[in-house]
């Protein structure tokens, strides 16, 4: 088989770490609603995307996750009050230490999506699915097994 057939074949998968009051509400909608969007996404729910650690990003990476996802509350709508805005810093930090050591940029994003924005979280996941798509498999942080 052919390498560019073989990339044709190939579904990234995402880790998708969402806070638990905004986007995955979000997910549920377009879920209830019959949005479609790719099945390559795996949705860790946590109460709020300011209390992520960043090495679970690190670890989502490294454990084979061809791209991590991290949503929640858009600015100001925060039922922990200022949560979504704690984990933008932490993300923008990480985001910067993975370039610096050589991960691309659109492996790893960060969106603000709302309950009520069912469509929008289905665009989203179409979004990311295509940016990790369009890099192929993630090789430079998965752990080898000896």
């Amino acid at each position: 088989m052919s390498e560019n057939l073989a990339n044709k074949e190939w579904e990234p998968k995402i880790a998708a770490i969402v806070c638990n009051w905004c986007t995955y509400a979000g997910a549920d909608l377009a879920g209830i609603s019959r949005i479609q969007y790719p099945p390559n996404v795996r949705i860790i729910r946590v109460p709020c995307t300011g209390r992520i650690n960043p090495f679970y990003i690190v670890k989502a990476l490294q454990e084979g996750a061809d791209g991590v996802l991290v949503s929640g509350c858009h600015p100001g709508e925060c039922h922990y009050i200022s949560g979504n805005l704690v984990a933008r810093r932490k993300f923008a930090a990480l985001k910067s230490f993975l370039n610096y050591i050589g991960v691309e940029g659109d492996r790893t994003l960060f969106t603000w999506v709302s309950a009520s924005e069912g469509d929008r979280f289905a665009q989203v996941i179409k979004g990311a699915t295509a940016k990790v798509k369009a890099l192929g498999p993630a090789e430079k942080m998965v752990k080898k097994l000896s």
